[in-house]
């Protein structure tokens, strides 16, 4: 199998809101494609120059711009964004807030394939042209609209408050041991967000005792027993990935960047409901998001054991305590244990989110694939700054669309 390289990228300041600065999806697309090309080590020129041998393509991630800027044809966006992109193939790719690994994944295959030797992967998103109770409805289409979101307020964080519940029920935990697991994980994430210069809530508060204050003023319910602390950001943002294949490097002979060793896409059923009666008969809570962790091990011909970061999507803190096990750091059902241990804190032995995840570094859904994928480069070539988790070979993250409907997972390593 041909390998797939990462040669770079970059991705804007999750904190800003470029509806208030004035700013269009165009002013972020041409910011993030300028930064990300030029982090990968490329230029405009480039890009024209591999065009004329049909070398280079573009894969842009978004989920939902019809309705938060009134603009669909995205991949053709590119050509207002630089004359470079004249003439290159360029497409969008949804799969709701897995949007930005699913370009990945089409990106990564056309490499493996032969077809071009450069891809550029440019996941993003405006969220804040709307106020959060449209902005709400809209997330709604990620999940069966009709069944499970049509005519409800915040129909996500009811669905993962939905899933908090069922994880309790499935495993007879402890509602205070859980809870307080959970609020650690948000406790967790904000603390990294403050080591990121990105992200989103880096200047803001968060201690034990105010996640574990839901229901109160300053941290009310939002969806069942998850309040605001536990919940992923309302961001604006893009990222941008550029992978090369083998060829690719040895033409231009670019020494020590890192591999794609290894991957792994999964669909669970689309309503709630059907997934908590599929995972009735399985260990785990979510056995589709299991297996694709499973998939991408297998590909990659590693274990946990070699992975020395994580990120995961913690689109709320239920969604992240899931995927603890989910990866095989604990036993399912002894989540817990590695929240209470610290074991997955950022001095922990198996660090999540030293990023903040989506709770704390932000997540414009189309683009939070590409940034997470983004920081397994960070990590792995030792670029994450005051966030960078010590001796890193392997890195794994997860994206998930809907509640856990669509599952990716990657791995990056240290070239060879």
């Amino acid at each position: 199998m041909n390998k797939v390289y990462i040669l770079g990228g970059a991705q804007t300041d999750f904190e800003r809101n470029w509806t208030k600065e004035g700013k269009t999806m165009l002013a972020l697309l041409k910011e993030a494609t300028e930064d990300g090309i030029v982090g990968a080590g490329l230029s405009f020129d480039d890009i024209q120059e591999l065009n004329k041998d049909n070398r280079v393509a573009c894969f842009v991630g978004n989920f939902i711009a019809e309705k938060y800027t009134e603009q669909g044809h995205l991949g053709a966006f590119l050509t207002e964004v630089d004359p470079a992109f004249y003439g290159v193939p360029s497409a969008r790719y949804e799969a709701a807030c897995a949007s930005g690994s699913v370009a990945i994944d089409a990106a990564q295959t056309k490499i493996r394939a032969g077809d071009y030797d450069v891809a550029v992967v440019i996941g993003w998103e405006l969220m804040k042209t709307v106020d959060s109770k449209a902005g709400g409805d809209f997330l709604g289409r990620a999940a069966f609209y009709d069944k499970e979101s049509k005519g409800i307020d915040l129909p996500f964080p009811k669905l993962f408050g939905r899933l908090a519940d069922e994880t309790i029920k499935k495993y007879r935990l402890d509602e205070t041991r859980y809870m307080d697991s959970l609020a650690q994980i948000a406790v967790n994430n904000y603390a990294n967000a403050k080591r990121n210069p990105l992200a989103q809530t880096r200047k803001w508060f968060m201690s034990k005792e105010q996640a574990k204050l839901r229901g109160t003023e300053t941290n009310p319910y939002v969806g069942g027993r998850l309040a605001v602390s536990d919940c992923s950001q309302v961001t604006d943002g893009a990222a941008v990935v550029v992978l090369a294949s083998e060829k690719f490097v040895m033409e231009r002979q670019i020494k020590d960047k890192p591999i794609l060793k290894g991957y792994g896409h999964r669909i669970a059923p689309m309503l709630f409901d059907k997934k908590m009666q599929e995972s009735q008969n399985s260990a785990y809570i979510l056995p589709w998001t299991r297996q694709t962790v499973l998939d991408a091990y297998h590909r990659s011909g590693l274990s946990v054991e070699d992975i020395d970061v994580f990120e995961t999507h913690d689109c709320f803190t239920s969604s992240e305590y899931a995927a603890i096990s989910a990866f095989g750091l604990t036993e399912p059902g002894r989540e817990y244990e590695a929240t209470e241990s610290g074991l997955i804190a950022f001095d922990g032995k198996k660090p999540i989110n030293p990023s903040g995840g989506l709770i704390g570094c932000g997540h414009p859904v189309g683009a939070s694939g590409v940034r997470m994928f983004l920081d397994l480069y960070k990590q792995v070539m030792g670029m994450a700054g005051k966030y960078q988790v010590s001796n890193v070979q392997n890195a794994l993250m997860l994206n998930i669309g809907g509640s856990a409907t669509t599952n990716y997972v990657y791995i990056v390593s240290q070239g060879s």
